[in-house]
This record gives C-alpha cells, structure tokens and sequence, in this order.
C-alpha cells in the first residue's frame, strides 16, 4: 500500500512539474496586448475617418477608456472567430483581387463590432459601410502593422 502511495505522489509531483503557468499568464498577456493595439488602432481611425465615432458619447476620461478597451475587446474577439471563417469563404474573391478584397473582409468584422457594440450600450458607430468602414479597416489595418512591428511579441 505505501509503494502505490509513492506513486501517486511521484505522479503528482511529475504533473505539477510539467505545468508550466507562466505559459498561461504569456499567453493572456499577449492578449491584453492584441486588445491594447486594437485599441488604439481604432481610436486612430475614429481621429482619421469622420464616419466612425468611438466613445463620443462618454463624459469622462475613465469611461472612454473603458469603452475603446470593450470595444477593442469585440473587434479581438470578432477576428479570432469569426474572421478566418470570412477570409476562408471569401478566399476566391481575395485571390482575384490579389489581396484586397481582405481589406472589405476587415470592413466586415468593423461593421460586425459596431452592431454588437450598438447591443450591448458602446457607443461605436460608423455612418457608412463602403467609404467608413473600408477607409478605417485600411487605417486599422496600417496602424496595427506598425504597432506590432514595434512592440515585442512573446512566444
């Protein structure tokens, strides 16, 4: 009985050195990051582009915070799962268009994060789907490219 003891023990110390957390607060740090970047790419957008408003209608600087981070958080949450199934259906189009037919695509995720933000109360709104939204996935999508390239990625 003590010999099968010694092994569940030794089997537990085994599981508990083969866990790695720290893995799991990189990979949630990475997140924080994607949201933090999507964030800002999209307050860039709202600064450029006159159709889209982020966080027009918040009073104070804590809740426009607050509302670029939910709605970054949508935008993240939108291309992780939605995005591939979009990109993969409209993969000839991309193909003809060599490339940039992504950039209707990424308008598609914007237009998607602004109804879902519309439903649960942030204030995101872009005024037309073809000019907005297309213009500000370009300016997204740029400020995202130079945002990652600058900030470290851990792996």
């Amino acid at each position: 009985m003590h010999a099968s003891a010694s092994r569940i023990t030794s089997t537990a110390r085994q599981w508990q050195v083969t866990r790695h957390p720290a893995c799991h607060t990189a990979t949630v740090k990475n997140f924080l990051i994607r949201v933090a970047v999507n964030g800002v790419a999209l307050w860039v957008a709202a600064l450029v582009i006159d159709g889209v408003n982020l966080a027009e209608n918040e009073s104070t600087f804590s809740t426009k915070v607050l509302t670029i981070f939910l709605v970054a958080l949508v935008f993240g949450v939108l291309n992780a799962i939605i995005k591939p199934i979009a990109t993969l259906l409209s993969l000839p189009f991309i193909v003809l268009t060599l490339g940039l037919f992504i950039f209707v695509v990424n308008a598609f995720m914007l237009q998607l994060t602004e109804w879902i933000s519309d439903w649960v109360g942030l204030s995101f709104t872009i005024d037309e789907f073809f000019w907005d939204a297309i213009l500000a996935a370009v300016v997204i999508t740029f400020v995202s490219w130079v945002l990652n390239v600058v900030l470290p990625e851990d792996d």
